[in-house]
This record gives structure tokens, sequence and C-alpha cells, in this order.
């Protein structure tokens, strides 16, 4: 069902979404994520899955060989228009930005 209902905002989720509307529009692999921002994959992939069940995000296997690249293949995830305006909204709004700095414009 698409009743999912939208992640919480916590610190996590505008640490996540800020990183996105950085990189937008390339995609950002959990590893990505966690070497900017130090979040646990206990907490960080549950969340990367809330936001693409929410629609925020979507996310795509990457096409390399892991037996050539002597790697495992990295699940790779990008902002949706949606995602893209969520991310701007919380930014914009939250007492907790990050940032601290001024609020960003679309």
């Amino acid at each position: 069902s698409s009743s999912h209902r939208a992640p919480r905002i916590t610190l996590q989720t505008l640490q996540a979404l800020e990183l996105f509307l950085e990189a937008s529009p390339r995609p950002l692999a959990g590893s990505d994520i966690f070497n900017r921002t130090k979040m646990f994959s206990g907490t960080l992939y549950p969340l990367l899955a809330r936001m693409e069940a929410a629609g925020w995000l979507e996310a795509e296997w990457e096409e390399i060989d892991p037996s050539e690249a002597g790697r495992p293949r990295r699940r790779l995830y990008w902002l949706t228009r949606a995602g893209q305006q969520m991310a701007v909204q919380a930014l914009n709004t939250s007492p907790r930005n990050p940032r601290g700095g001024s609020p960003r414009s679309p």
C-alpha cells in the first residue's frame, strides 16, 4: 500500500537529507553516508529503507562485477522530487538544523 507513514524527522534523518541534497543528482551509497555521519548501519539502513518506502528516495544496485571490482555491489540511493521538497522543507523548518545556518531556498 502507498499509505506508508513518513519517517520521523530525527537528527539522523536531517543529516541524511542534507547529504542527499548536497550530492543531488549524484546517488549516494550507504557507505558514503556512513563516512560523513558515522551513523551505524543499524540506524542508517533502516532509515534509508523508511525513506525509500515513503517515496523520498529511489534506489538500485550498482552495475558492477563484484569479482572484478574486488568488493560487493553497493545499493545507490538518490532523492525523488518529493524527497527533495521534503528535504528542503525539513531543513528549513527544523530548529535542529545540522548546519545551524540560515534556511536554504529550494
